[in-house]
Parts: C-alpha cells; structure tokens; sequence
C-alpha cells in the first residue's frame, strides 16, 4: 500500500481562495483526506471530507456502486450488499435502491454494532444519496459527490448520523477525525488497485 500522510484540516471547501488553494492542493494530491466535522444533536456527528483520485470520473463511479466492495473500503463495515436493485430510467437516475450494511466500532470502553438499511439514490457518474429506512440510528443521511478535477476527480463525501445509543458527541467526533481519513485513503488505495489490475488483465 502507498504510505500516505495522514490529513486533518477545516476549511470552507473553497478553491477559489488564493490564500487556501496551493496547500489544499498540494494535500490532496499527495493522497490526503481533507476532513470538517461539526455536532450534529446532542450525541451526532456531521462530517465532510474530499479526496482527489488520479483516475476519471466513469472509473471511480464504477467502483463505488460495487457496494459490497465497501467492506474493503472501511474495515468496521462488516457486511454490505444490495437487498433492492433499483430501477434505472432514462436520464441515467437510479431510484429505489435499497443498501443493507452492518458495522461494528470499538470505543474506549465498549464495542458497539449498528446495522442500517439505507435507501439509495444514484445520478450516474454524479451522486449518490443515501437516505435511512431503518437500523440503529435516530437519523442518518450522506451523500457522495463526483467532479472533475485537474486530471482526475475530486471525491466529495458528506455524512450526518446520530446513533441510538447516547454516545458523547466528542467520542463522535474523534472516532471521525481518527478513523475517516484512514478508511478514506483505504478507499482511495483499493479504487487505484483494482484499476492497476484492471489494465493488466
């Protein structure tokens, strides 16, 4: 695996301000996770965080429906598969996906497990929403962007939730802060893998 630095900044995500361009790019493309986090309730979190992948567009998209590949994206999610395919239409939207997904963290002092379904909106090559149905949270939604970006796309992941369980805001927040970037780049690193493989075969 490429060693990466691992990249914790907040900034409005603007890349139209001088004083803030040349270092964020130059993080992103070193294989860094720009990560914003901020309360969400008394015991949720809210995260934003973007990657840049040197790959295109079409590529990356192919690679982040494959939702059962996302246990290898983010080593807490222990299962994840489609229980609902969807119906594509015309203008390339994919509504009534239905996505279930188990993960398990560890806290300082205890292990929880959340299990979640999600409804899932794709605008191919775009976005994907996911929305809850049903699962161990009082709310949850996410949404993933694509964009072109210099000569490969910029990954816009942003993701609010509170879980059931009354945890902390703070240990919200630093398992995010701890854990994202590094689940981020894995993803970054297995989408750039399986293309590499991809080619050779």
């Amino acid at each position: 695996m490429a060693a990466f630095t691992s990249s914790t900044v907040s900034h409005n995500y603007s890349f139209t301000s001088s004083s803030h361009t040349d270092k964020l790019l130059t993080s992103l493309f070193a294989g860094d996770v720009i990560v914003e986090t901020k309360a969400h309730t008394a015991w949720g979190a809210a995260v934003t965080a973007q990657m840049y992948l040197p790959l295109r567009r079409e590529k990356v998209w192919n690679q982040l429906i494959d939702y059962p590949q996302w246990v290898h994206y983010f080593p807490d999610v222990t299962q994840s598969r489609v229980v609902a395919p969807g119906n594509p239409t015309e203008s390339g939207m994919t509504c009534g996906k239905r996505l279930y997904q188990v993960a398990r963290k560890s806290f300082l002092f205890f292990t929880a497990e959340a299990e979640i379904y999600l409804r899932v909106v794709e605008v191919k090559g775009q976005q994907i929403q996911f929305d809850l149905e049903s699962g161990s949270f009082t709310d949850f939604s996410a949404n993933l962007k694509l964009k072109d970006f210099k000569d490969g796309t910029l990954l816009t992941y942003y993701v609010q939730a509170t879980p059931v369980l009354p945890i902390p805001t703070v240990f919200i927040q630093q398992a995010i802060l701890f854990d994202l970037p590094s689940n981020m780049r894995t993803m970054r690193q297995v989408i750039l893998d399986q293309y590499c493989n991809e080619e050779v075969a």
